[in-house]
């Protein structure tokens, strides 16, 4: 029995031996496989975990004592860009960082903006007496009422008028006596007397007699004491200024009438899409109170000048206005189709940081690396953006996560600077050095700085 426990504790014994040596000698290879690994990479200065502008050459603690991040050349530092960002995949991953490939396509854009009806300036007319008179009868006294063009709108008593058909009546008159006279020797005579007719007769056409009332008074040779003013166009009376017994000159405006068979739409486009329209796109108007209805007309007019409170470029289109749908002062939602199209080479717009002074991108250089990139940018449509300069075709840019990215990058490019700076400055000195004792200076006779009272000289 004695000899059996004894051969046990021995077998134990060797075994226990025989592990620790074996452990020992795993946990010394692995240390020394991680002290092989972190030698060969070797930091190239460590950072502050709470404001990364804050760096140390050495491995040190903050006030809270918190360590310094190390910061290693593939992390910033190398060759790369300043501001290049490495994230591992999972952390890339959570962040929800999306890519695109920048590609080059024909881009278009169709104009939205919301426009107002309003009166084609072309197609109104004011009319105003010719003469002065009282008027006497209004035949159209309404605003908005449909006149047609030679319609009577008022009947006017003027002296003009009266002396001037008067003075017809002579010539018609004189014309009739001496027409035996047109073959005979006195035929001066009778063609002076036609001419004084003709004369006569225009007078009373400038001043807007009709011609009908101009030929009854050549056949009934009568006078009227009141002459009819007549519609000079088609279209509603927008505004009218005549009463009756009103005295008017011929500076007073008495109608104004407005065609409406056609009418212009003004809208007001942003600068940014000028460069997509010109005179004689398309436009398509659509009316809230006319679902599914469409007008089509066309872009007449690109205003020279920007408004002064919206800073928008006021363009003009024509439609025709046959069924009088469209009314003054209606807003409608107005589309001009664009016929400019641009092979470009474009990025999706969001992938575009805009910094103020500048626009960037980040384009990945490898799996997790990223590479913030100055780019300069174009025109844009649905979404897309023309790059100018920056990038080439088939090169892989960031477009979700921008931000965060670039808040890192910029940690990342602080901290390089600030590492720069101080690499030109002197090395620090050891505080655990003593320095050097200077020379004491050597003491100095204050008996003989004293002043002479008398003569104020040392």
């Amino acid at each position: 029995m004695n000899k059996q426990l004894i051969v046990s504790v021995l077998a134990t014994a060797i075994l226990s031996a025989a592990g620790g040596y074996w452990f020992s000698n795993l946990k010394s290879g692995g240390q020394g496989s991680a002290s092989q690994e972190q030698s060969e990479r070797k930091p190239l200065y460590y950072r502050s975990a709470m404001n990364p502008a804050v760096t140390s050459p050495v491995p040190a603690k903050d006030s809270m004592g918190m360590d310094y991040v190390p910061v290693y050349a593939d992390e910033g530092g190398g060759n790369d860009a300043k501001g290049t960002v490495r994230i591992d995949p999972v952390t890339t991953q959570d962040m929800g960082v999306k890519t695109v490939r920048v590609k080059k396509t024909n881009l278009s854009s169709n104009v939205q903006a919301v426009g107002r009806v309003t009166f084609n300036e072309e197609h109104m007319s004011r009319l105003h007496a010719k003469t002065e008179g009282w008027i006497q009868e209004v035949l159209v006294s309404k605003t908005g009422a449909w006149v047609n063009k030679g319609d009577v709108l008022l009947k006017i008593y003027s002296p003009q008028l009266v002396t001037s058909q008067q003075e017809y009546v002579l010539a018609v008159k004189n014309l009739n006596n001496i027409k035996a006279l047109k073959k005979s020797k006195f035929h001066e005579l009778y063609q002076n007397a036609k001419e004084m007719v003709f004369t006569s007769r225009e007078r009373l056409r400038l001043l807007d007699v009709p011609e009908h009332q101009i030929k009854e008074l050549e056949k009934t040779l009568k006078i009227k004491d009141a002459l009819h003013i007549h519609s000079i166009a088609t279209g509603v009376a927008i505004k009218v200024d005549a009463r009756e017994g009103q005295y008017v000159t011929p500076k007073d405006e008495l109608y104004m009438i407005a065609d409406l068979s056609n009418v212009w739409v003004l809208a007001e486009v942003y600068e940014n899409e000028l460069p997509w329209i010109q005179q004689g796109n398309e436009a398509q108007l659509r009316l809230s109170g006319l679902p599914g209805r469409v007008f089509r007309g066309k872009l007449v007019y690109i205003y020279p000048y920007a408004q002064e409170k919206t800073r928008t470029i006021q363009v003009r289109m024509e439609f025709k206005n046959a069924d009088m749908a469209l009314k003054p002062e209606m807003f409608a939602n107005v589309t001009i189709q664009s016929t400019k199209t641009i092979d470009a080479l474009v990025v999706p717009s969001e992938a575009i940081i805009r910094t103020g002074s500048r626009e960037q991108v980040f384009v990945v250089r490898e799996p997790g690396k990223f590479e913030p990139r100055a780019v300069t940018i174009g025109i844009s449509s649905e979404g897309q953006t023309q790059v100018l300069s920056g990038l080439n075709e088939g090169e892989e840019v960031v477009t979700s996560a921008m931000f965060l990215i670039d808040s890192e990058s910029k940690l990342r490019e602080a901290s390089s600077k600030m590492q720069e700076r101080k690499s030109l400055e002197p090395p620090p000195m050891d505080p655990n050095m003593k320095m050097d004792s200077s020379p004491s200076m050597p003491e100095m006779d204050h008996s003989k700085m004293k002043m002479d009272k008398q003569g104020g000289q040392p």
